[in-house]
Parts: C-alpha cells; sequence; structure tokens
C-alpha cells in the first residue's frame, strides 16, 4: 500500500537540475519502486544552499583507505548509512549486499559506500562507535571491506556482549589485518571516533532516522533514498531506473 505525504511548500534545491527525492517505505509494485516525494526543508541538509558540497560528502569516503566498492569510474553511487549493531543492516549485509555488488559494482555499473550512522549506540559504552572506529583502524592496513563484512556477518543483535575490544580484535584478524598490535593501539586511542561522529552528522543533517538507508545518486538525475533492508529486487528496481535515465 502506497503510504500518502505531504508535499512540502519550501523552495527545494537547484543546481545542475539537482533534485532530492524520497522512496518512502519502500512501497514495491510489480518489482518497481512507486512512491516518491521532494525533499523540503524540514529534511533538507544544513547547508542547502551548496548541494554540490552535499553530493561530494555522499559520495567519497571518509578517507581514502576506505574508499567505495566499484571500479570508481561509475557515475552511480548507492551509499548506505548504517550501525555495525544493526540487526536489519546485517540482514542486508547476508541477504542483499552481494547480489548488488556481484551485478552492479563488479560490472562497473554503479559504486558501493558504506557511511557511518551510529544509532545504537550506549552512553554507558558506545560500541557502535567503537566497532565504527575499528573499521578505520583495519583500513590503515587495507582491510576496510574485510572487516566491514566480518563485523556484519558475526552480528548478534543490537546492545548484546557480542560487541567488544577482543571480538572486533577477533574480526580484524579473521579479515587478514596482520598487525594485530597496532590496530588494538589504534582501537584504544579511539583516534577514528571524529571520522564517525563526521558520518553521522551527516546522516542526521539530511533528516535520516534509522538505519540501513540507502541513498542511490546520479548527477543531474534525482537522488533516491531506500529505507530498511528491503529485497535485492526494489535496489534492482531503483537503480534500473536511473540506469535508463542516463543518455547512451
Amino acid at each position: 500500500m502506497k503510504r500518502k505525504v505531504k508535499k512540502s511548500g519550501s523552495k527545494k534545491f537547484k543546481k545542475k537540475s539537482l533534485m532530492w527525492a524520497i522512496i518512502f517505505g519502500t512501497v514495491l509494485v510489480g518489482g518497481s519502486t512507486t512512491a516518491f516525494l521532494t525533499m523540503g526543508r524540514s529534511n533538507a541538509p544544513k547547508n542547502p544552499e551548496n548541494p554540490e558540497l552535499l553530493i561530494t560528502m555522499l559520495t567519497h569516503p571518509i578517507i581514502h583507505n576506505a574508499s567505495a566498492l566499484g571500479t570508481g569510474k561509475a557515475n552511480i553511487t548507492l551509499v548506505e548509512f548504517g550501525d555495525y549493531q544493526c540487526q536489519f543492516c546485517a540482514r542486508f549485509h547476508r541477504e542483499t549486499k552481494d547480489l548488488i555488488v556481484n551485478n552492479y559494482v563488479n560490472t562497473g555499473m554503479i559504486n558501493f559506500l558504506f557511511k557511518d550512522f551510529v544509532i545504537n549506540d550506549r552512553p554507558s559504552d558506545k560500541l557502535s562507535t567503537l566497532a565504527a572506529i575499528g573499521s578505520y583502524c583495519a583500513a590503515e592496513q587495507g582491510k576496510y571491506w574485510p572487516y566491514h563484512d566480518e563485523v556484519y556477518t558475526n552480528s548478534k543483535g543490537e546492545n548484546t556482549p557480542w560487541v567488544s575490544k577482543n571480538s572486533l580484535t577477533q574480526f580484524a584478524v579473521y579479515a587478514g589485518v596482520t598487525n594485530v598490535k597496532k590496530f588494538s593501539t589504534c582501537l584504544d586511542s579511539k583516534k577514528y571516533e571524529n571520522l564517525v561522529t563526521t558520518n553521522d552528522n551527516l546522516a542526521k543533517s539530511i533528516g535520516l532516522t534509522s538505519t540501513p538507508t540507502f541513498i542511490l545518486i546520479s548527477p543531474g538525475q534525482p537522488a533516491l533514498k531506500i529505507v530498511g533492508a528491503q529485497p535485492y529486487s526494489v535496489f534492482q528496481g531503483a537503480i534500473n531506473q536511473i540506469l535508463t535515465q542516463i543518455p547512451s
């Protein structure tokens, strides 16, 4: 069933034909996404006068050694905002991510990028942030994506004892990190906490409220937002929609 929404009358972004559109739900009819709304001021980023800067922030990694999956030549980027403790993020990882990577990323059609949105942190431990810090510590040794995959493969829910310094270090070893002492020191120092906060603030600034949330971006096309661990068919429909609108 299509969710009805009210359109905001506030000023829209206008630069190089850029408009934000949101897929609510997501509603699926015959394998295609159906519910759209132009993003208004209530969901707008804090710097709407510079949408180019926003697109750059969304489509580029926070550091170079945590780069997007893909050839880098594709104009389309699928950005996932996720929390390492999020069980629905883990579901997407188990059921959908590899299909997207095999069919669209490895074939050079899109890039896939992950950004941290730490909604499951508790003030007493901030374990989602710690897991995210670990990803950048692993990136120092060229193992960002293997670490990312190991954490989600071993996910056991939100705010349960499975996330700890010891478990994150073990995941890093499984991912191929060879200098364990360097990784452990990095994790203890929390040297990348500011990067995690930057990604988290970016998610909040564009009005995201849940994980996983995906933003599908292509130059000159409406940006699409996909909320939740939707089935592969939803991503397939959205990506194909963008692809058909790109001049051959």
